[in-house]
């Protein structure tokens, strides 16, 4: 049977869960214009998968129609699903919304959800509004090590060269996937200083860093 939007349109209205969820993976089938309508009406879904689901196409579907999908995104951040709120702060990363970056930093303040803080952090250097450097360098401060990562690649992303003195007591952390995204996060940062960061990387003791390094030493 082929997808068709009539046929997507019925499985959303199905009473099963299952069912509602099979359209939102169907209408990446369709024609965009058409599935935006289409995910629309999943967002609004009782079922936190469905509406997951449906939040994390927007990151593709949003394109159709950015200051509305702005206001739908700043609405699922005060889901009361926890992955439903990460999964808008990945789309509003990749969609690149600047307008929403004060609710995104609100939530990270707000919210006692480890989850949905490490996806602002893992965003915002994909958002990249220099506003957030501040909240990176608070990321940073952080005792969570999964927050620190991933704060070490936003602010490579973000490009911002003040990161470069942040990042450097990174260099010799212990954790040696710290070290590595170090090394990532200095490659983005044009500087005399992360370039002799990297070079001393390029001799770890870890040779996935060390090979790291040396890769974007030659470019």
């Amino acid at each position: 049977m082929s997808i068709t939007p009539e046929s997507v349109g019925v499985l959303l209205e199905s009473s099963d869960f299952g069912d509602r969820l099979r359209a939102v993976n169907q209408i990446r089938q369709l024609e965009p214009s058409i599935g935006f309508k289409l995910i629309q009406v999943a967002i609004q879904d009782s079922n936190p998968r469905v509406r997951y689901a449906a939040v994390s196409q927007l990151s593709t579907l949003g394109q159709q129609d950015l200051p509305q999908v702005a206001t739908i995104l700043r609405e699922r951040l005060r889901d009361e699903e926890t992955d439903v709120q990460a999964a808008a702060a990945d789309s509003i990363g990749a969609l690149q919304l600047t307008e929403v970056f004060d609710d995104l930093q609100q939530l990270y303040h707000t919210t006692s959800e480890w989850l949905v803080k490490f996806s602002i952090v893992a965003t915002l250097g994909e958002l990249g509004d220099n506003r957030a450097f501040g909240l990176l360098e608070e990321a940073l401060k952080s005792d969570n090590e999964l927050l620190q990562t991933a704060a070490i690649g936003s602010l490579g992303e973000l490009g911002d060269d003040r990161a470069i003195q942040l990042l450097i007591p990174f260099a010799t952390n212990p954790d040696w996937q710290i070290r590595y995204r170090v090394v990532q996060a200095l490659a983005h940062l044009d500087h005399a200083t992360g370039q002799a960061t990297l070079e001393t990387l390029a001799q770890d003791d870890m040779e996935q860093v060390a090979q790291e390094a040396r890769n974007y030493l030659k470019k």
